[in-house]
């Protein structure tokens, strides 16, 4: 039978799981985060609202959890474009309160989807802006959440030369490689929604560390689906596969990717394009793996949940569908 865990307000747009913690992150239309607990941790049995607060002036629409390596924080994008960083915090014996640690600004571009990932060396945020930037951040400090630098800044382009100074973006998607291996460098897959075709596909991006920059090693495109806009990525965990798998959703479908794992004589990664899922009526808003990357949760404008999984012949086919009760 199935069973409510948690109740939230009207006016909820977004939410974010934190799988250490047990823990649910929300934001509302209002700017305001909420914070769920479970009551048994061992359980998971029910949530309840531990925090809430209003912390924007505008509509929160994405919340992301910081590595719980770096405590427990989360970012908040708001419909101004800006991104704040909250940190949870005790002082002086009071109860925990979320409090302001970071506040990202721009001065004309909006922040369209921000990831966290973590390196051999240090904590990084990408960010996706709407004119088609990217922007990589640093922590400085382990221990200090409010000191950030700008480490990098390109456009989404293969080819470095080509820049697009009026690139309208309207959304943007960003998945770090899950992997954690010291000698690994880092690596993320970024997609826009454009209406500048050469910044749509996505590309993989990985930090260059001889040449301290970061570079295009591969593009999850075939040459005729090259202009598509992209509407979610998701980079599954490997766990012993000779490739990484990359899941990228456009108005097709959602394409199922195999990404090669050593570089050619020009550092590119061999890409492999092995199934095209297209259950979802509509665009798709946002793509999960599992933990052990076998399984895939995707959701879209049809309000239907549904998990892929691969055969032993490497066929995928839907698992399952969730449809709302209402």
């Amino acid at each position: 039978m199935e069973k409510s865990l948690v109740t939230l307000e009207r006016g909820t747009v977004c939410s974010a799981w934190n799988y250490c913690g047990q823990r649910l992150a929300t934001g509302s239309d209002d700017g305001t985060l909420a914070i769920f607990d479970s009551r048994d941790p061992a359980s998971s049995s029910s949530f309840t609202c531990t925090s809430k607060s209003r912390v924007h002036g505008t509509s929160i629409v994405k919340v992301v959890w910081v590595p719980p390596e770096y405590g427990d924080a989360v970012a908040c994008v708001c419909t101004d474009g800006t991104v704040s960083l909250w940190e949870e915090v005790v002082e002086d014996a009071q109860p925990l309160q979320w409090k302001l640690c970071k506040s990202f600004k721009s001065n004309s571009a909006k922040v369209l989807d921000i990831q966290f990932g973590i390196s051999s060396t240090s904590l990084k945020m990408v960010a996706a802006y709407s004119d088609g930037h990217v922007k990589v951040y640093e922590l400085l400090d382990s221990l200090e959440l409010k000191n950030w630098q700008l480490q990098a800044e390109f456009q989404n382009v293969i080819e470095s030369v080509s820049t697009f100074s009026k690139a309208l973006c309207f959304s943007a998607s960003i998945s770090w490689n899950p992997q954690r291996g010291e000698s690994q460098e880092s690596s993320f897959v970024l997609g826009f929604s454009s209406d500048t075709p050469q910044l749509n596909s996505s590309k993989v991006w990985e930090f260059d560390q001889a040449h301290q920059r970061w570079l295009p090693v591969a593009e999850l495109a075939l040459p005729e689906d090259k202009s598509d806009q992209v509407y979610s990525v998701a980079w599954a965990t490997n766990i012993g596969r000779p490739y990484e798998v990359i899941a990228v959703a456009t108005r097709k479908g959602i394409a199922i990717w195999h990404l090669g794992l050593d570089p050619d004589s020009d550092g590119r990664l061999s890409v492999e394009k092995v199934a095209m899922l297209s259950s979802h009526e509509g665009e798709v808003w946002q793509m999960e793996w599992d933990m052990s990357g076998m399984t895939l949760a995707t959701t879209g404008n049809d309000g239907v949940v549904r998990l892929w999984q691969s055969n032993l012949n490497g066929i995928w086919h839907e698992q399952a569908a969730f449809e709302p009760s209402s």
